[in-house]
């Protein structure tokens, strides 16, 4: 079973990122307590939230030795079990939430300034899914993340 396995805010840009056990995910907008959440800080639907698979996250550190933790791939969620690129175009659900997966999350520059230059190589194609939420509601680590919403959540996010 898909679960998710950390949670993760920044408040500010360059903020270390807060380890949550729950957060509201507000339908357009983002994770409650997130820079992208607030008004003044949108910068469109690719910035609402983060996933990245935690199994990417353990192969980086076994293919280079390196240490890299579920909180320096700055992404908001992290899950275990689901094959997240698959989701691209898709909704799923998450705890209460209903997500669009728009498009991979791939490392950037600035990640690799701030953890290690060798995840651009070897998180190319596995750094995370950029999605936008379709219809809020409160996540929770331990909750499933599933590739098929039911009819009804599906008619709610429209």
């Amino acid at each position: 079973m898909a679960t998710v396995t950390h949670i993760f805010v920044a408040p500010m840009k360059g903020a270390p990122a807060r380890s949550l056990q729950g957060v509201e995910a507000l339908a357009n907008q983002g994770l409650e307590g997130d820079r992208y959440a607030e008004a003044r800080n949108r910068r469109g639907p690719g910035y609402e939230v983060t996933l990245v698979e935690l199994e990417n996250i353990r192969g980086f550190t076994q293919a280079t030795g390196l240490a890299f933790t579920p909180e320096m791939s700055r992404r908001n969620i992290v899950t275990e079990g689901i094959a997240l690129n698959a989701l691209v175009g898709k909704r799923f659900g998450v705890g209460e939430a209903v997500f669009e997966g728009l498009e991979l999350c791939e490392p950037c520059r600035l990640l690799a300034k701030r953890t290690h230059r060798e995840v651009l190589q070897v998180l190319a194609g596995k750094g995370g899914l950029r999605a936008r939420i379709v219809s809020g509601g409160v996540i929770r680590v331990g909750d499933s993340v599933t590739g098929k919403i039911g009819a009804r959540y599906a008619r709610e996010a429209g």
